[in-house]
């Protein structure tokens, strides 16, 4: 039996911004047009090389996750998730963070780390947005499969990681949250500095040190896989809307 979708609730700089166009040529992928485009590699990593460390975050597209991937609940259709989208969007006000850079995150001894851009320091705004959305659209949200559930190793995560995941299906939530929008997947602990360096020229040369508004939220959906595909389907753009409160 085939899967049904999922969606997920992202901040996605606007399709027109620099930053925008930064985050997905570095990905590979144009999450609002659904298409590859030409990869932007750093220094000292080929092509080849670079391709393979962001196979993972290029799947979902340039994002920070503000609602985690989840399926619908029975008795929801994406109709009226669209809806419910529309209506929280417009009931939030436009906010900006400080400004953003690349890090370094999720680091462990042997296994390297994730490469991201992060917040310079926390917004409050953000983390009321993102606890704000967790909570409307819990409604919509099927409960985990055994199989999702046992995938984010759950033996792995706190006490308090846990307990959210048994009740919103994601252990990263409310005070667990951290803003990052994903560059690469797990970069090996000898690759890590050179990639994180060629990354963050790159960014200085393209992307303005100014502040980032936060005017918009996206909505996502992801078709489910066929078992012989070698890539999982990627998150599509599917909605975006902009903030009208205020």
């Amino acid at each position: 039996m085939t899967p049904p979708d999922r969606y997920a609730v992202y901040v996605a700089p606007a399709a027109d911004s620099i930053l925008w166009r930064f985050g997905s040529a570095v990905l590979g992928y144009d999450a609002e047009s659904g298409e590859d485009v030409e990869q932007l590699v750093p220094a000292g990593t080929s092509p080849e090389r670079f391709h393979e460390l962001t196979a993972d975050p290029r799947v979902y597209g340039f994002h920070a996750t503000i609602k985690a991937p989840f399926r619908l609940a029975p008795g929801e259709t994406e109709e009226r998730l669209r809806e419910a989208f529309s209506r929280f969007a417009a009931s939030r006000r436009p906010f900006q963070l400080p400004r953003l850079v690349p890090r370094a995150i999720g680091g462990r001894s042997g296994a390297g780390a994730f490469i991201a851009l992060v917040e310079a320091q926390p917004t409050p705004a953000l983390a009321a947005l993102e606890r704000a959305t967790v909570e409307a659209f819990e409604p919509f949200r099927a409960n985990l499969s055994s199989a999702d559930y046992a995938r984010r190793q759950p033996n792995k995560l706190s006490s308090q990681q846990r307990a959210y995941l048994d009740r919103y299906g994601y252990p990263y939530v409310f005070e667990e949250f951290r803003f990052h929008m994903t560059l690469t997947s797990r970069v090996p602990e000898g690759e890590v500095e050179q990639v994180l360096g060629g990354l963050t020229r790159l960014h200085e040369e393209m992307v303005s040190a100014g502040p980032v508004v936060v005017d918009q939220l996206a909505l996502c959906r992801q078709p489910p896989g066929k078992p012989d595909a070698e890539e999982a389907p990627r998150f599509r753009i599917i909605a975006r809307h902009a903030f009208a409160g205020g």
